[in-house]
């Protein structure tokens, strides 16, 4: 019932177009600093974060020589409902409220002569400098021409996108061969377009994918699950569920093999319907010997090391031609059913380093 109650809260978003859920620095700071040499001399466009209110542009502003950043650019939305309002970062020199902007740092000096780069240093900058902010000619929207200019321009794209455009966000960052990382929802790896990408390798998931991330939403924002709201200092924030860190920069992580420790016997694994795949309710319970597809929670994908596992196609495995062809390649819907009861969605997987037991 609560994942019901999360999707339809997620739905409730979309079409509000209630999508600016702002990230927490402690949740950027978690992740990023497992990429800092990846960062080295690149451009980093952050497009879809007002510089108000960006956590993602006040890490990068005040890391930008810690991380020997080449370039990074920001761009706001004039759609926003938080633009411009409660917490702004920064005053910057020649802006007007809540238009859009495209701000441009190439350097950070240390105007405040204290021997250390820091955020004061960019708060001056901004103050100080007009050619750092320049006004968007349009809504400041991903998808817009000039928006996809300075994407060009671009090494590396880290945001917090629109989660009701999450498959066209991605697909602009594939189309244009830019190395990303971003925030999601889990429920878009059930997207067949983000699958297909998780499937050829060209997506997977970063490093902090555990725990409750809390974002900061318009006050007028309805939510009403208690559990997953809370008001701290005037602010307002929503907890989503599990969001995840979705990315195509290499990891250490997605090279530790999982460690398999269960037996394979046909009482403790049930078979699909229409399936020939064997049910693996959790990722710790997948079996070391066992050869054949299986179906595995989508949290596997928090462990998976394409050197040790295979992800295939469901269409592969399907017992007859009358089950039906699945684009996403998942098992799920009705179809996904264990003695006449549906199962939640699954990845299918083979193990390719079986261990023989003797």
């Amino acid at each position: 019932m609560a994942n019901k109650s999360l999707n339809k809260n997620l739905r409730n978003a979309s079409k509000a177009k209630k999508d600016e859920f702002y990230t927490q620095i402690v949740d950027i700071e978690k992740e990023l600093k497992h990429y800092k040499e990846q960062f080295r001399g690149k451009v980093v466009y952050c497009n879809c974060d007002d510089p108000y209110e960006s956590n993602f542009f006040k890490y990068f502003a005040s890391n930008f020589n810690a991380l020997w950043l080449k370039k990074l650019i920001t761009t706001s939305y004039s759609g926003s409902p938080i633009v411009g309002g409660q917490l702004p970062l920064f005053q910057v020199a020649g802006s007007k409220g809540k238009q859009p902007l495209k701000i441009e740092i190439k350097e950070v000096p240390d105007t405040d002569k204290d021997g250390a780069i820091n955020l004061d240093d960019v708060k001056y900058l901004l103050k100080h400098d007009k050619n750092t902010a320049t006004p968007l000619e349009g809504s400041g929207d991903f998808r817009s021409e000039e928006c996809i200019e300075l994407l060009q321009q671009a090494d590396i794209v880290v945001t917090n996108p629109p989660f009701s455009l999450f498959r066209e966000y991605v697909a602009q960052l594939v189309e244009y061969k830019k190395k990303f990382l971003i925030l999601g929802d889990q429920n878009a790896i059930s997207y067949k377009e983000i699958f297909k990408l998780i499937r050829e390798d060209k997506l997977w998931l970063g490093y902090d994918n555990n725990g409750t991330k809390w974002f900061q939403v318009p006050m007028d924002y309805d939510i009403p699950t208690e559990s997953r709201k809370k008001i701290e200092n005037g602010v307002k924030y929503f907890s989503m569920g599990r969001i995840l860190w979705f990315t195509n920069f290499d990891t250490t992580k997605r090279h530790g093999e999982l460690t398999l420790y269960k037996k394979y016997s046909p009482g403790r694994y049930s078979k699909y319907d229409y399936y020939d795949a064997i049910e693996v309710p959790k990722v710790v319970e997948i079996p070391m010997d066992y050869s054949g597809a299986m179906g595995v929670p989508v949290t596997f994908l928090d462990k998976y090391n394409p050197k040790q596992f295979e992800i295939i196609s469901s269409n592969d495995i399907r017992l007859n031609d009358k089950v039906p062809f699945k684009e996403h390649g998942l098992i799920k819907d009705k179809d996904g059913a264990i003695n006449g009861k549906p199962t939640y969605v699954r990845i299918v997987i083979k193990n390719k380093k079986v261990k023989k037991i003797i």
